[in-house]
């Protein structure tokens, strides 16, 4: 009852135009659609993703940072990117991303391989593998290719999962206050795998994003009962990521 009650005095819900932003601690979450939200922290901007239309992002701050994880067009957008205020961002981007932006873009780009570690004023930023399983040139997302993300804010570590399976370094995890985990096949996880992978590594709080694939949505609610059924003091979020 303890931990309940706790979970619900550090979460509370506020609208916005009629667009959610979750506050949780000293961070604003924005679920915007697909691969694609922002998070506010201490006054600066991130925004991941951004490869939607400009209307669904008119009411986010313009970003300090802009975090893309793979080339595919729902995760990298040179048109969305240019329908932004990007004046004073950054973008956290891997090679192969930071090859296909056009020069006003690369010029902004600050590009990390997998392993490495940036930091970005107060904000620390990994970058961490995510690729299909089993590992092969014919996969969907190959290893190496593109990025997940932990990006410490103050003593909070956030992960982005990107496009990955289960994949054993998203499993060996620690410490996850705050996590974007996706589920959808056939490109990424059943709700199952996702699930198994949550379980082992324990965030504090998920949300289940990037859930639409070939035959539709996956089944967020399952996805919650099955880390419920195993922990439930990990606290899952669902939001509709494809509101019309």
């Amino acid at each position: 009852m303890k931990t309940l009650f706790t979970s619900l005095v550090l979460l509370c819900f506020m609208s916005i135009k009629a667009q959610q932003i979750d506050k949780i601690d000293d961070i604003d979450v924005r679920p915007v659609e697909h691969a694609t939200f922002a998070l506010s922290w201490q006054g600066k901007q991130l925004l991941f993703d951004p490869s939607t239309e400009k209307e669904k992002l008119k009411n986010v701050p313009s970003p300090d940072y802009v975090f893309i994880t793979d080339i595919h067009g729902d995760h990298l957008s040179i048109g969305t990117l240019q329908n932004l205020d990007l004046s004073h961002a950054s973008l956290i981007v891997p090679p192969l991303v930071a090859e296909q932006l056009p020069l006003e873009l690369r010029n902004k780009a600050k590009i990390m391989k997998n392993g490495e570690n940036i930091t970005l004023g107060d904000i620390k930023v990994e970058a961490i593998p995510m690729y299909n399983l089993p590992e092969s040139s014919e996969a969907f997302h190959t290893k190496g290719r593109g990025n997940g993300y932990i990006i410490t804010l103050g003593t909070k570590r956030v992960y982005v999962s990107g496009d990955t399976e289960d994949i054993p370094e998203m499993r060996s995890l620690q410490d996850i206050y705050l996590a974007f985990v996706c589920m959808n096949m056939p490109y990424t996880m059943t709700i199952q795998q996702a699930a198994e992978a949550v379980l082992a590594f324990k965030p504090k709080i998920v949300y289940p994003y990037h859930y639409r694939g070939q035959n539709g949505q996956s089944d967020t609610r399952a996805f919650e009962q099955l880390v419920h059924d195993e922990d439930p003091t990990i606290q899952v979020l669902l939001r509709d990521w494809y509101k019309k």
